[in-house]
């Protein structure tokens, strides 16, 4: 006893003076700065959910190790490399760069959990890092560092590094990386640097991608920037500007690149506004929009591709025509869905086939099942005694034909759309619907043939589509074609596996995780909880189904606290399952959202990572619950998916995630039951098995009327959103490239 009380009694006087990293004696006073260091790299190691040393930033796991090696190992070294280096004598300097190696560590967990750092750059950031500091210890501007790297490393360490001789230098380099990186962006920043020499040249790079973003700096005109393009001379901002002085310009903005070329007036477009209740004639205006689309989309079609000014983004001509489809015709039929056939589809009575055609597109999102049909019929109709489908894609250049095919064949039309046009036409056309999946610059007419796929139910059909795949990957083979090998390959083997007949196991196809049952072990924590969160919005319908969703849990088996925004809901017994769901609160006022953040808040500070979201809402509420779900989310409850940017998004920060959606909007009807099953299959313990779930909900829904039993046809259990498993496999196979 007496020679343990002597070493610890040794101990202590020691480490009154020094302490230790990793064999590098420390000082006491400077402990502290490492003590915070240690810290930052804990809650790193925390912030995938679990604290077991290692930092999950990908599903490939070499990913992982390489990061996790960055914020552990290195920083070790480099917290001992500061603490060696001679040049730093001063216990102030060193204390500074302690501080800043600590700054490090906390911008990059903010940034990489906001999603505006690539966690891939986790050494270029360091190495950045550690350059910029024997600069700046030199004496010597950070600049040329700065130079090397991309935005995202460049942004971080020039704002760690704000007392380095230039700062002032390295903030215009990272500007201009940014408006590199975020081009339709560039307005929003601008402002501090009007008077440099490059101000000029972006602003007309700003109008030509973003004009809405100009009109509304314009209109500022005692700002910087508002000054700054009422004195330009190019053609393009001196019209923007022209219309910003219009108290009704943005009408104008669809039809800019008309205007400037003097294809259309301002006067001419003044008719179709016209003076109605609401400010101008929908009708005139929606026409205008869609002859404006396939002018525009046969430029862009054309060889020289010529892509005109406002055709995408804020407030032109697609954006635009988007809203005022769904505005003024797909809401109206939707919400009239109880009144008789003539009075509910009135809206559209003026509407040719061309025009419905791009109503029915642009609703994909939100347009009822039976709205859509309606609709579909009247298009048919519409095109005289003797329809031809294939002549009216013709005529609009196949603007939007995958879409439009997708939704045909989800709504169960795509057999009448096809036989209104020749055979040799048909299979031109399915055959143009499968190709050139890897030419685009991304997945979306990929992923909308695997959905098409799995709404088809005429087997010929299907096989015809298999078919067009396999042809198309036997080229992209033979011409070596990777990506297109990629895409093609595993559709093939994605609609092979529909067929049950196959017996293709997914799993060990693909490389994906199982996508017809999730395990418990999946979903709870450290602490072996299941955490769940629910995001609620507080328009009318969020507040009705709000108490509904309250009364489905039993007080036997559930014990509810009421917070001032948001419940929490815990099991009483069995597994321990803990459900944290945001008041709808006023959403005119914002105080949803404000429940949402300040939820989300609470559950990071507690080490709360929900395995399991679910979205009460409507589809254009959809973008601000995926904004805010966690990452590696494993059930995901969305209702209408919202097509494939939301889907491709989910799939990007949860790529493991068993999705459950539907074809067209979300049923409270449905999303109830489905929702209380759901938690009662987390509250057994057991794995949940989708088809077994599916086949008892089916036999619970058949007791119900036809609407709901139809309603509920539209969803789509997790093993058949082929969509979704298509892209988990393709993110997959590249992450393992």
């Amino acid at each position: 006893m007496k020679k343990i009380f002597v070493l610890i009694l040794s101990t202590f006087f020691t480490s009154a003076i020094f302490a230790s990293v990793d064999s590098v004696v420390v000082p006491i006073y400077r402990q502290i700065f490492h003590d915070d260091i240690n810290k930052a790299q804990k809650d790193l190691d925390k912030a995938d959910g679990k604290i077991d040393g290692k930092i999950r930033v990908s599903t490939n796991e070499d990913i992982n190790l390489a990061v996790t090696d960055v914020w552990t190992r290195r920083i070790d070294e480099l917290q001992n490399t500061i603490e060696q280096n001679t040049k730093i004598p001063a216990n102030n300097e060193k204390v500074r760069y302690l501080r800043y190696t600590e700054s490090l560590l906390k911008a990059f967990r903010i940034n990489w959990r906001s999603k505006q750092f690539n966690p891939v750059y986790s050494a270029d950031l360091l190495n950045n890092f550690i350059n910029i500091m024997n600069a700046n210890i030199d004496g010597v501007s950070m600049a040329k560092f700065i130079g090397d790297v991309p935005y995202q490393v460049a942004k971080i360490n020039t704002e760690i590094f704000t007392d380095n001789k230039g700062y002032k230098e390295s903030r215009n380099i990272v500007f201009l990386k940014f408006c590199e990186a975020f081009p339709d962006r560039i307005l929003l920043e601008m402002d501090p640097y009007v008077n440099e020499p490059y101000a000029d040249s972006l602003l007309v790079v700003s109008a030509n991608l973003s004009p809405s973003a100009v009109y509304t700096k314009a209109q500022a005109v005692n700002t910087p920037v508002g000054r700054l393009i009422h004195k330009s001379t190019n053609p393009v901002i001196s019209q923007i500007a022209a219309l910003s002085k219009m108290p009704d310009g943005l009408w104008y903005f669809p039809f800019l690149d008309d205007i400037l070329n003097k294809k259309i007036t301002v006067d001419d477009i003044k008719k179709t506004i016209g003076s109605t209740d609401n400010g101008y004639d929908s009708v005139a205006y929606y026409k205008l929009l869609v002859q404006t689309e396939i002018s525009y989309y046969k430029r862009m079609t054309a060889p020289a591709k010529d892509t005109p000014i406002a055709m995408f983004g804020a407030n032109g001509l697609r954006d635009v025509l988007f809203r005022k489809a769904n505005q003024h015709f797909i809401t109206q039929i939707n919400e009239l869905h109880e009144k008789p056939e003539n009075i509910r589809m009135r809206a559209v009575d003026p509407l040719s086939p061309v025009d419905l055609y791009y109503m029915m597109v642009m609703g994909e999102n939100d347009i009822y099942t039976s709205s859509y049909k309606n609709s579909f019929n009247r298009f048919i109709q519409r095109m005289g005694k003797t329809p031809r489908t294939d002549s009216l894609l013709e005529n609009i250049n196949f603007d939007y034909f995958k879409k439009f095919i997708k939704m045909a064949a989800n709504f169960n039309k795509l057999d009448t759309f096809l036989k209104f046009m020749p055979p040799a036409k048909a299979e031109s056309l399915m055959q143009s619907f499968v190709a050139n999946l890897d030419k685009t610059n991304n997945l979306e007419d990929a992923v909308d043939v695997a959905d098409c796929y799995s709404s088809i139910n005429d087997k010929k059909l299907l096989q015809t589509i298999l078919g067009y795949v396999i042809a198309n990957e036997k080229i992209a083979i033979d011409n070596y074609n990777e990506r297109g090998k990629t895409i093609y390959g595993l559709l093939k083997t994605i609609f092979l596996s529909a067929d049950s007949t196959n017996n293709i196991d997914l799993t060990s196809a693909i490389g994906i995780p199982p996508i017809y049952t999730i395990d418990n072990k999946a979903l709870i924590d450290d602490s072996s909880r299941i955490i769940e969160q629910v995001f609620f919005f507080g328009d009318e319908d969020g507040k009705n189904i709000f108490n509904g969703f309250l009364g489905s849990f039993s007080p036997k088996e559930w014990k509810i606290t009421p917070q001032k925004e948001w419940v929490e809901i815990k099991s009483l017994k069995g597994q321990k399952v803990w459900i944290y769901a945001n008041r709808p609160l006023d959403n005119n006022k914002n105080l949803d959202d404000s429940a949402q953040t300040h939820l989300n808040k609470y559950l990071y500070d507690n080490d709360l990572n929900p395995s399991v979201v679910v979205h009460r809402g409507h589809s254009y509420w959809l973008p601000y619950t995926i904004k805010r779900m966690p990452d590696n989310a494993k059930i995901v409850m969305l209702g209408s998916c919202g097509g494939y940017k939301n889907l491709s998004t989910i799939i990007k920060s949860s790529p493991d995630a068993h999705i459950i959606s539907t074809k067209e909007i979300g049923s409270g009807f449905i999303n109830k039951p489905i929702l209380t099953y759901l938690n009662q299959s987390l509250l057994s313990g057991k794995t949940i098995v989708w088809k077994t779930m599916w086949s008892d909900m089916t036999k619970q829904f058949e007791k119900l009327d036809r609407g709901t039993r139809d309603t509920w046809d539209d969803y789509i259990p997790p093993y058949k959103n082929l969509g979704a498993i298509f892209l988990k496999a393709y993110n997959k196979k590249m992450a393992g490239e």
